[in-house]
């Protein structure tokens, strides 16, 4: 177990029980954070077994009683079922304290640097559920430990099959140009339109046209999946991230190029239109680009995006400080380039150290919002 030391008591001993996905928890007691390893995805029965077994160890061995228990806002996820069967052990008349995903992945961030005051949180990743209903992942912040206001996103577009297209990254592709072309799109006469099996885009036509198990995502994961399978580099993944990870190996690192995008202003909200990046690589494939090409110009245009975002959400807040966190920001290629141009533009960004990105650092940021609400 990691001991974060945090910037504010915990009142109550609390137990905060992660994700789903690279599952962790985190026992807050005094002014410590106990973080544990990351135990694997809880959609594995051993993985549960072995979640469970770890967690009576280190309650037992910090002899705490958790008085507060927090979970993710996803009513499916083990960890969060697993916090409402403790609450039922403990006896304890409070329900467990649900948090949004991306705030905790925020906070999670913040209390590494222990930080109290608001931020420009940027928190790109696969999956994460929306207070919306919606399936997030492309999220900018305002945000502290007490609470956070969604106030950028990437736009939405459906997932066809819902989680199968996350193992199946041709589908995001499929649906972006579908969101783009409409149904013409398959005339489009590129590789990656050829290779598609008609019979089964025929059943996500289906879905898709009928809004049937086609969640809507604002995830950048998924954009990033969609990207490598219609450049032709991962059109089912064996592994997770594969499709991204394809991606970010090949980008051309002396490519300074990017394509346009929109950002609109809906009532009070920034919404990012991929449509214009799809169109554009739509066209760099049929120009015959070289895939290393065109995986730069999307990254260096996803940094630009984060950049323009965060300029206008200073420009509204006057906040100078920029979180990012979420798998996502594993792409280093990514990284560097987004945190290049923020420091240009004099913001002061800050990033994972101590805790992962990913989803595994989840569970600390559920403890400090916890102790700020509870």
């Amino acid at each position: 177990m990691k001991k974060i030391t945090i910037n504010k008591k915990f009142s109550k001993p609390i137990l905060a029980c992660g994700a789903h996905l690279k599952a962790s928890f985190c026992l807050g007691k005094g002014k410590f954070a106990y973080f544990s390893n990351q135990l694997g995805n809880l959609e594995e029965l051993r993985n549960c077994l072995e979640y469970e077994s770890r967690l009576q160890e280190a309650i037992k061995k910090f002899n705490m009683k958790p008085e507060v228990l927090v979970a993710d806002l996803h009513p499916d996820y083990f960890s969060t079922k697993l916090a409402k069967n403790f609450q039922q052990k403990l006896n304890s008349k409070h329900k467990p304290i649900l948090i949004q995903h991306h705030h905790a992945h925020i906070a999670s961030c913040m209390a590494e640097h222990k930080l109290d005051s608001k931020v420009i949180g940027v928190a790109f990743d696969g999956t994460g559920f929306g207070e919306d209903g919606n399936v997030w992942g492309g999220e900018f912040l305002i945000a502290d430990c007490a609470g956070f206001e969604r106030m950028a996103h990437l736009d939405y577009v459906p997932m066809p099959g819902g989680e199968a297209a996350i193992r199946q990254p041709w589908r995001m592709a499929a649906a972006y140009l579908w969101n783009v072309y409409g149904d013409e799109f398959l005339g489009l006469g590129i590789e990656f339109t050829k290779k598609i099996d008609k019979t089964k885009w025929i059943v996500l036509n289906k879905m898709l046209t009928n809004n049937f198990n086609s969640p809507l995502t604002s995830s950048v994961g998924r954009l990033f999946d969609a990207v490598s399978s219609l450049v032709g580099l991962c059109f089912v993944a064996d592994f997770e991230a594969q499709a991204a990870i394809e991606l970010e190996k090949i980008a051309d690192k002396n490519c300074r190029d990017k394509y346009k995008f929109d950002i609109s202003k809906q009532a009070d909200m920034f919404i990012v239109d991929p449509k214009k990046i799809i169109r554009s690589i739509v066209e760099d494939i049929k120009r015959n680009e070289t895939k290393s090409f065109i995986s730069a110009k999307f990254h260096n245009t996803i940094a630009a995006i984060i950049n323009d975002v965060c300029v206008k959400l200073r420009d509204k807040t006057s906040i100078n400080n920029v979180v990012f966190s979420g798998g996502v920001f594993q792409n280093k290629v990514l990284l560097k380039e987004a945190c290049e141009n923020l420091k240009k533009n004099n913001f002061k960004v800050l990033l994972h150290n101590q805790i992962p990105a990913n989803d595994a650092g989840i569970s600390l940021g559920q403890a400090v919002i916890a102790n700020e609400v509870s």
